[in-house]
């Protein structure tokens, strides 16, 4: 079997898929790219047995056929190789020869029969929606997913559908992030829970803007389909937490703040906080905001004030300031509101306008004041 590829083309293209290869994989064969050939196309798979990704490449080629290639020299060859087109002979043992103007490299490829077969799409459920607006989804939420394997149901982002909008929701038990967006129409009220490696992957792979995207599900995967990317990855299975109990229908407080100030002195403040709590306590009081923390073991102590606009009485409470960091990231508004009612009960963070179509609530849970 022989194809010609330009390099340039190829290697950008097994940069996107790359990240689906585990550098510590249970099987070798999965450190391999699989590279399927027929009529002038190539189509390049990897997986890591829970996340497939695939791309396809218009290439010069008489024959069809497959071969499997390790990744990794794959990839670190053509980092260094300048834009021009490559030769690749694959013989019979499965032996690959890229032949560039001026060199020539030997791999030994691997029987494409041992790679694992994809999952198909029977009875999928399919809906489209904007690449742009997939992106923003995986970004405002994916943050707030728990790493802990224990509670698998929240390691990943709870996307529920209806026929007229689409929701997605991430916590980790100490924040929550609710997005919506109302452009979106599902074929029917359904929902599923998409782990973070496949979004993350996602999240590089799409494009920021309008391209339409077409997902499709089944009881155990997700597709996802733009251009000549697929991806497909298997769906956590357990039960999302009702995450709509959590979230305070009465917080009566309200307080404005311009975003990056407010981000600015969580920065400078959380540095003397304790290490483990990141704890910052504040006291809103009229128009005045006061940022204190300290760390007892050491004698650190940070204090600072700042002006807000702030509707209920006096209020101290305390939060982690490294959640409200990566919170105030995702309010994408020069001011925020936060709503809040009691020293034990969630904070609501909202952007203070939003655009038509969508619709951001983030909660994040105090810690117990230490006076």
């Amino acid at each position: 079997m022989k194809f010609i590829v330009s390099s340039s083309a190829l290697l950008k293209q097994l940069q996107q898929i790359g990240g689906v290869i585990n550098t510590n994989t249970v099987l070798p064969i999965l450190e391999d790219f699989l590279f399927e050939v027929e009529k002038n196309k190539l189509t390049v798979i990897a997986t890591d047995l829970e996340t497939v990704m695939k791309v396809h490449l218009d290439i010069e080629a008489k024959d069809s056929g497959k071969v499997c290639i390790p990744a990794k020299i794959l990839i670190d060859s053509l980092k260094n190789i300048a834009e021009q087109p490559l030769t690749f002979n694959i013989d019979k043992n499965f032996g690959v020869e890229i032949t560039s103007d001026n060199g020539k490299y030997k791999v030994m490829g691997e029987n494409p029969d041992n790679f694992p077969k994809e999952p198909s799409a029977d009875d999928a459920n399919s809906f489209t929606m904007t690449s742009g607006a997939l992106v923003t989804a995986i970004n405002k939420a994916i943050f707030a997913v728990s790493n802990d394997d224990l509670r698998p149901a929240m390691t990943g982002v709870f996307f529920e559908l209806d026929k007229k909008s689409i929701t997605f929701v991430a916590t980790d038990a100490h924040r929550l992030v609710r997005y919506t967006r109302t452009d979106v129409s599902c074929p029917k009220k359904d929902s599923f829970i998409v782990p973070k490696k496949p979004l993350n992957l996602l999240k590089s792979a799409l494009p920021d803007n309008d391209d339409e995207i077409t997902l499709s599900y089944n009881s155990n995967h997700l597709f996802v389909k733009h251009g000549g990317t697929e991806l497909v990855c298997r769906l956590i299975d357990a039960r999302f937490p009702d995450y709509k109990v959590v979230i305070p229908t009465d917080n009566p407080y309200k307080m404005t703040i311009d975003k990056s100030d407010f981000q600015n002195a969580l920065r400078r403040i959380s540095v003397f906080s304790n290490k483990s709590t990141n704890q910052v306590a504040l006291s809103i009081s009229g128009s005045e905001l006061q940022l204190a923390a300290q760390d007892v073991d050491f004698s650190f102590e940070g204090n600072e004030r700042m002006a807000c606009q702030y509707d209920g009485e006096d209020l101290q409470i305390a939060f982690n300031a490294k959640f409200l960091i990566e919170m105030l990231n995702g309010a994408g508004t020069e001011e925020i509101n936060m709503e809040l009612s009691t020293p034990t009960k969630a904070g609501i963070i909202k952007p203070t306008s939003k655009d038509e179509n969508e619709e951001l609530l983030m909660l994040v849970m105090p810690l117990m004041l230490n006076n």
